[in-house]
């Protein structure tokens, strides 16, 4: 890209490079969004740094970004080209009706681009994040003394299912199994897969075992090192959430397939870019590999598992519900469980207790009904 500058680090901390660089590059773009932004803004975009997490900070702006362009583009609630020209006292006489109406907007609406349309559908969850996105937008404007009202408490509620309605989406030991076959041998692989897999197999394999054995988020696995694991004090640690650091222990299997995978298949130092010699993870061309790539790669291998197509493969969050719902089938602590995966609250846990592996098909394994009576044909 023209005029894009390089990124020199010098980096004092205990976090690795690519944590602190990672983090670099959301703040980035939430500064990117800002500049888009009115100026009368600043406070709240000092409210946003200081109160939640930089990918929270991103999400928020983003849905803002997004509120403006609709209210330029879908209403005559503003008369600004730009969503820096909307002024303050169009900020303030937005009612709340009108975020009732562009909340309903964003359940399905369809963008054209050249030629062809783009039809986005979004879920009560996504419509609820996009309320509370608005909410924390005009409560803080509010708070400022920059609008009249405090205009939230009219919004409508969007029902999200509670935990106990939503049916909880993990692999069975049974397909985690042939998942893992797929992985080893290169079973149910089509040809081509297979030519990607004779290269990747061990490394496939090492992400799969580590997502099934601790939970991990997909950008904690993503952003791991070779320098994160210590093979003799049997450890490695992760960078997680509110700049946490932890340190998780390794068990035999995943020492196998981590080891396996650095010593026998992974690319040498000599052969990387100095940007990526300590990432763990590699793409075919020798760089750390994407989240996106991490995603695609989960999904065709749970697919396989499933025993559906590869569009209806799991995400890597499925690998962390299914990690979490086999340790508490095997009867390990809801708290223990808790602090491993690293959930704030204990009732987050709760939602994989409550789902048993395999209690429904064990349920109704000995309710076979006689459909035929002896003697009928």
């Amino acid at each position: 890209m023209a005029g894009e500058k390089n990124i020199k680090l010098h980096n004092k901390s205990s976090r690795p490079d690519n944590v602190v660089l990672r983090e670099h590059e959301i703040v980035s773009r939430c500064e990117e969004i800002q500049a888009g932004m009115p100026k009368y803004l600043r406070g709240y975009f000092a409210y946003l740094k200081g109160n939640v997490l930089p990918r929270t900070r991103y999400e928020y702006l983003r849905d803002l970004q997004f509120f403006f362009r609709y209210l330029i583009n879908e209403t005559d609630l503003t008369s600004a080209d730009a969503p820096s020209d909307i002024r303050l006292e169009e900020i303030n006489s937005i009612k709340s009706v009108d975020i009732n109406i562009f909340i309903d907007y964003c359940r399905k609406y369809s963008v054209e681009d050249d030629d062809q349309i783009v039809v986005y559908e979004n879920s009560n969850r996504t419509l609820a994040r996009k309320k509370s996105s608005l909410s924390v937008f005009f409560k803080q404007l509010y708070r400022d003394g920059l609008i009249d009202n405090n205009i939230t408490d009219g919004f409508d509620p969007i029902r999200v299912p509670k935990a106990s309605e939503r049916e909880i989406k993990a692999l069975q030991d049974d397909e985690v199994m042939i998942m893992l076959d797929a992985v080893s041998t290169g079973a149910n692989l089509t040809p081509r897969e297979k030519q990607f897999w004779e290269k990747t197999k061990k490394r496939d394999k090492a992400i799969l075992v580590v997502f099934l054995t601790y939970g991990l988020r997909l950008f904690e696995l993503q952003q791991l090192n070779v320098s994160s694991f210590n093979f003799t004090r049997g450890e490695f640690k992760i960078y997680r959430k509110r700049d946490k650091e932890a340190v998780m222990p390794l068990n035999k299997s995943v020492t196998q397939v981590v080891r396996d995978y650095i010593d026998n298949e992974r690319k040498k130092d000599s052969e990387l870019d100095p940007e990526h010699q300590d990432a763990l993870f590699l793409s075919l061309q020798g760089k750390r590999m994407t989240e996106r790539q991490i995603r695609e790669l989960v999904k065709k291998y749970t697919s396989i598992g499933l025993g559906t197509s590869r569009h209806e493969g799991y995400s890597p969050h499925k690998l962390r519900a299914t990690a979490a719902t086999s340790l508490i089938g095997r009867g390990n602590s809801i708290f223990d469980v808790q602090e491993l995966l690293d959930h704030e609250q204990v009732t987050t846990t709760q939602l994989y207790a409550a789902h048993k592996m395999n209690v429904k098909r064990e349920l109704v394994k000995d309710m076979e009904w006689e459909l035929e009576r002896k003697g009928d044909k």
